[in-house]
């Protein structure tokens, strides 16, 4: 285990000392945050607060993971690859809302053009891995081939997770704090499953957990410094430049260890907030009401008079709570 300390503490020692450098680069190219006149009220004050921020954890964290891979890069390299081309994703339509004054950045077609395409990448390239393959593990029964459904599952698993996390980024601190847990909880996963490879004689699937152990930690250390400018108040936020690259790292992190049924598990209170869009979309078109004050769930909490930290504080703690019983599930592998 303490073979992933300096990662983590390397990721998030790169993230801080890039946040000073990022953020007055972002503002000097006045790439502010425009605000929903429909929010709630106590964001106004958040109107113009830097965006894209999202290029400081990914500085540290994929540096980091990169500095700390060892003796085979495939599946390392492949999960900075795919980070990275989601974050692209993010970035063009970060910079067409900014930069272009188009409100809703990228046309929803090219969102999931660009999506799917890359979602794809990840499925071919997992089904066609010899440390990873077709099967996934299930609770309580271990193994099981998905054969021909797992390359529609695991794109259809990626684009809903990149999309949960890119849907709770309303909140100061809500995503990134969050994904310190989640990416903390896989990367003690992929040590445990590495540690297990290689004790069985698989030393190059032993090797690549582990560095997918080093990838989650390092992520995990460069969200933690990201706090430093994103807890409330923000100086700065991660834009969908951050979240569909934190969705993209963690969806990978889940993809590479076969584990993703630890994704509604730990990343549970990301789908919640796909979850609540889904029912509050659904039962306006349905019955012309809405379950919720506003989607997602936590601009609902918001409504109701919970203060903003309050929320990201009860969040972190279910978040922490669920990444513990998905590490214990572990056992009933």
């Amino acid at each position: 285990m303490q073979q992933l300390i300096w990662p983590l503490v390397v990721g998030f020692l790169l993230s801080l000392a890039a946040g000073p450098i990022i953020l007055p680069i972002l503002r000097r190219l006045k790439m502010g945050q425009s605000v929903r006149d429909d929010g709630p009220q106590t964001h106004l004050i958040k109107q113009g607060t830097p965006t894209i921020g999202g290029l400081i954890f990914l500085i540290g964290g994929l540096g980091s993971a990169l500095l700390f891979t060892r003796q085979s890069y495939g599946f390392a390299i492949f999960a900075v690859l795919i980070t990275l081309g989601f974050g692209a994703v993010g970035f063009l339509d970060d910079f067409i809302k900014v930069v272009k004054h188009r409100s809703l950045g990228l046309k929803a077609y090219q969102k999931i053009i660009g999506q799917l395409g890359l979602a794809i990448l990840v499925a071919v390239f997992a089904a066609h891995s010899p440390e990873i393959g077709t099967e996934l593990y299930v609770p309580f029964v271990g193994l099981v081939d998905f054969g021909s459904w797992y390359i529609p599952f695991v794109v259809f698993i990626v684009v809903g997770m990149v999309n949960s996390v890119n849907l709770t980024d309303g909140l100061d601190g809500l995503a990134g704090g969050m994904g310190v847990i989640v990416c903390a909880g896989f990367a003690i996963t992929a040590y445990t499953l590495a540690g297990d490879a290689t004790a069985s004689g698989q030393v190059l699937k032993g090797i690549e957990m582990n560095n997918m152990a080093v990838f989650g930690a390092a992520m995990a250390g460069a969200c933690l410094a990201f706090l430093r400018f994103n807890a409330h108040p923000a100086k700065v936020f991660m834009g969908d430049t951050g979240s569909l690259a934190l969705g993209a790292a963690i969806s990978v992190l889940a993809v590479t260890t076969r584990m993703i049924y630890l994704l509604p598990v730990m990343g549970f209170m990301y789908i919640l907030s796909t979850i609540s869009v889904i029912l509050q979309v659904g039962s306006f078109k349905l019955r012309h009401e809405r379950v919720f004050r506003m989607a997602p769930l936590h601009h609902h909490f918001e409504l109701k008079g919970m203060h903003e930290t309050r929320i990201v504080v009860m969040y972190y703690a279910w978040t922490l709570a669920f990444t513990i019983l998905g590490i214990v599930s572990l056992a009933s592998l």
